[in-house]
């Protein structure tokens, strides 16, 4: 998260310094899919293409299998779409259910290099690798931190240091919530001939993920070379994933296994995202079960929603709600993403149990497996409520975890929508704040541009078809293309409407 907030930061000209205690990014095994959500922050940073190019090739399929054993028929197949077809599907559709950019599976170490390489361009950012924090102080002017090459001082700092936070310890936040339901081993494998290999006689087809139906949990994912990947199981011991990687596979193959660790599935969360100057983002305030793959989805989330607030105070058109909305907003999408990590793995869980029938296993699975892989409203429909950022209508619609509904209820995201020529709404819009007006409304806006002390562009939009999905003339963007406010009628007081969404 440390990276994708000093890209944004970089990219709005804000002084910053990264400190990271490894030398370099690790060729370590972490997270595998950058979601839709993500993709289209990453589109709105510049970085979607490169992202591209990194991961996955487009016309890899994404499909998931229960297995017994690669080289034995599938006992369930669930298909999912490449990136290029999930691409069609998304060019074909206008009516805001889809989401602008489809998914990414890219693997963590991978993505790292990529936004460490775009962070190096900034001459506003400083990168530290091969610096461990070790302490801070804060006071009413800023914080001081002190790490293993010396003294940083700065206005703001914040911990994006993972689950063993450092930062967060030292303010004494606890993470509270289901610690420790299930260690597994992860082990790291290259093997350049498996993808080739699949399918394997009568056996599955290619795909990313492999569960394997035991009493271990083995799980194989597909990294995006399809040269390397990484095996889940809950084995005595570190030698064991060996074997454990050849029963998976079935048939003889060549591979090295390049890593092994442990690790513990925990549901956890802050109690606090901020201590004065100091805030937290990612690992280091939710922890989450990988099942519906919400973690570092979740926390990229929390970078971007940082990255222009902090923007704003420094610039001094933010107020004193502007930082302070972070914690409010942000920490209410990490319980329910916490939320919805707990509502997949519980699903999982289910049908492993059942691993001494197969039939059985089979049934429930059909049920419960969609769960982890089909969560397109925990990634789209979310919605901030009670910011002091949001002009809040009493109400709301329900945000359901597996199903995107389009709303322009303030605190949603702007749902896309293609405009004349193909064009992608979101693309159209700026980097700060942004009054669309639609269907050809010729309301007066000139009082609420007078108000606005921060970044603020107008957007004309006559297309039809977005005025009859968004179902309002006016509607007032923020920088992260969350609607603050919408209305038929310019708001009778614009600059109390301007002092609102600038947290003045």
């Amino acid at each position: 998260m440390g990276l994708t907030l000093a890209v944004d930061l970089g990219r709005r000209g804000v002084r910053c310094t990264l400190i990271e205690r490894k030398p370099e990014p690790q060729f370590l095994p972490k997270m595998e899919r950058c979601n839709a959500r993500t993709m289209e922050i990453f589109r709105r940073m510049g970085l979607a293409a490169k992202v591209r190019a990194a991961g996955l090739d487009a016309d890899a399929p994404m499909d998931v299998y229960i297995v017994r054993a690669l080289n034995l028929p599938p006992l369930m197949h669930s298909p999912y779409p490449s990136v290029n077809e999930a691409r069609r599907a998304i060019d074909a559709c206008n009516d805001g259910t889809m989401p602008l950019e489809p998914y990414q599976l890219i693997s963590q170490y991978t993505l790292e290099p990529l936004l460490k390489s775009v962070a190096e361009t900034f001459p506003s950012v400083t990168l530290r690798f091969g610096c461990a924090f070790e302490s801070l102080q804060q006071d009413a002017a800023g914080v001081t931190a002190h790490t293993s090459t010396g003294v940083i001082n700065a206005k703001y700092l914040v911990g994006c240091d993972g689950g063993a936070s450092m930062v967060r310890r030292q303010l004494g936040i606890e993470l509270k919530g289901e610690a420790d339901i299930l260690r597994l081993r992860q082990a790291l494998y290259r093997c350049d001939e498996l993808f080739e290999k699949l399918p394997i006689g009568p056996g599955p087809g290619k795909g990313r993920h492999y569960h394997v139906a035991d009493e271990r949990s083995t799980f194989l994912i597909m990294q995006d070379s399809t040269r390397h990947w990484t095996l889940h199981a809950t084995v005595a011991e570190d030698r064991d994933m060996a074997p454990q990687f050849e029963k998976t596979v079935g048939v003889p193959v060549k591979y090295e296994m390049l890593y092994v660790g442990e690790w513990k599935q925990n549901l956890l969360l802050a109690d606090r995202y901020q201590d004065g100057r100091v805030f937290l983002a990612g690992d280091a305030v939710h922890l989450m079960i990988p099942t519906g793959g919400l973690g570092m989805n979740s926390g990229v989330g929390d970078a971007i929603d940082l990255a222009w607030k902090l923007e704003g105070t420094l610039r001094g058109w933010g107020g004193r709600h502007l930082l302070a909305s972070y914690e409010i907003e942000r920490r209410q999408i990490g319980e329910r993403n916490v939320a919805a990590s707990r509502y997949a793995s519980q699903g999982r869980r289910k049908w492993r149990s059942l691993w001494r029938n197969l039939d059985e296993l089979v049934e429930a699975a059909k049920v419960e497996q969609p769960k982890s892989n089909e969560m397109i409203g925990a990634e789209l429909g979310y919605r901030y409520q009670d910011s002091p950022l949001i002009a809040n209508e009493p109400g709301g619609p329900e945000d359901p975890l597996r199903k995107y509904e389009p709303t322009t209820w303030p605190g949603a995201r702007l749902p896309h929508v293609w405009l004349e020529g193909h064009a992608a709404i979101q693309d159209r819009i700026g980097r700060g704040y942004t009054l669309l007006r639609l269907g050809g409304s010729k309301e007066e806006i000139l009082p609420l541009k007078k108000a606005m002390k921060a970044p603020f562009e107008v957007l004309d939009v006559p297309d039809a078809v977005a005025r009859d999905l968004y179902g309002y003339d006016l509607i007032l963007l923020r920088p992260d293309l969350h609607i603050a406010w919408r209305d038929n009628h310019m708001h009778p007081d614009p600059r109390h409407l301007a002092a609102l969404v600038t947290g003045n």
